[in-house]
């Protein structure tokens, strides 16, 4: 009897969250149509050419220098536009050989290319000189897959495989690499008719479903490199009077697990976990009722999760790293399923403020 109530209880909570979702993409303006390149999800062709000593010490938040992109187009040729770049990231620039970019594009030079309606653009590569730099990238390409079956509010990506040819004084040393492309945040704020908040606001006075959600998400990858309210590798975003998080960055994740990533200082204080594979939940105390809404919004999207890792095997190099993550994602689950493992490392750590 009491597995019929249960049963009973998901399919309701299922149609409900089918609701919410159906609302929460109700507001999304159906005239302002993607562009081919997030549209098009086939692996993007791109060619570099710039110091990555320059890009370190020489730009900041406005400070960019000039270069060029060239990139395959649909008739399976090289087009080039020019473009002005910055690195991203205080601790990347101290501790990264690549470091993730800042593109900025004029107008009159993104102009019929494929990179038509981006002026801005954020290219995540990889960080340092090692056997599993390309892996890596493609676990956090994963991470923003994962996270956009669960929330419209979520960031577009695209693959790339880039050619980078660094400038090493009067020296040149190319580099096979992959990468990804992420959208900026005004093309979300403006997808729902929104726009983007810039100061704190405290989690608990964010939209509640998408807080959850997020808090979900984060401690499926085995994240704690992110705040909320500090908006650290997180943005806010103003839509039809409620305030929406949106994450983003998830290179220090148990999920990517990369050979520099570390355990925010904060949270190892606070907690037991001294390595980023452990989990800590982060959330905070809200409606019971919407808590285990979005529980089975994740237990309904299982096989889409697992499915979206299958679909990438093809590009790991190292068979090993596509198995962990694939195993991380999994140890999620078995948390989240089970009423006891659940009970104990969501319910009870839910937090007060």
């Amino acid at each position: 009897m009491k597995k019929q109530i249960s049963y009973v209880f998901l399919i309701i909570s299922f149609i409900f969250f089918q609701e919410i979702f159906s609302q929460n993409t109700s507001n999304i303006d159906s005239t302002k149509q993607e562009t081919d390149l997030f549209l098009v999800q086939k692996i993007l062709s791109l060619k570099l050419n710039y110091s990555n000593r320059v890009l370190k010490n020489d730009t900041n938040d406005s400070t960019y220098v000039k270069s060029e992109i060239s990139y395959k187009n649909k008739n399976n040729t090289w087009q080039s536009l020019t473009v002005d770049l910055r690195a991203r990231g205080n601790f990347r620039r101290a501790k990264c050989y690549f470091v993730p970019v800042k593109i900025s594009i004029k107008k009159k030079n993104y102009k019929n290319t494929l990179f038509e309606g981006h002026k801005k653009l954020k290219l995540i590569v990889p960080c340092l000189l090692e056997k599993d730099r390309n892996d890596n990238v493609i676990k956090e390409y994963i991470a923003y897959k994962l996270y956009q079956l669960i929330s419209p509010y979520s960031f577009k990506t695209r693959l790339v495989d880039i050619e980078f040819t660094e400038q090493k004084g009067k020296k040149e040393r190319i580099h096979q690499i992959k990468g990804f492309l992420q959208e900026d945040d005004k093309k979300i704020a403006e997808k729902f008719d929104g726009k983007i908040i810039d100061r704190s606001i405290h989690p608990l006075a964010q939209e509640e479903i998408n807080s959850i959600r997020v808090a979900f998400f984060q401690y499926l990858i085995g994240n704690t490199d992110f705040s909320n309210y500090q908006q650290h590798n997180s943005k806010l975003i103003y839509i039809d009077k409620e305030i929406y998080p949106v994450p983003y960055d998830f290179d220090m994740s148990g999920f990517v697990d990369t050979s520099y990533s570390q355990v925010s200082e904060t949270i190892s204080e606070k907690s037991s976990i001294s390595r980023v594979t452990q989990r800590v939940y982060r959330g905070f105390k809200r409606d019971s009722l919407l808590i285990e809404q979005v529980r089975q919004e994740y237990i309904s999207k299982k096989n889409d999760m697992i499915q979206t890792i299958d679909n990438h095997k093809y590009l790991f190099e190292n068979e090993k790293e596509f198995v962990n993550a694939k195993d991380y994602l999994l140890s999620f689950f078995e948390v989240i399923e089970n009423d006891k493992s659940y009970n104990k490392e969501i319910i009870k750590r839910l937090r007060g403020k």
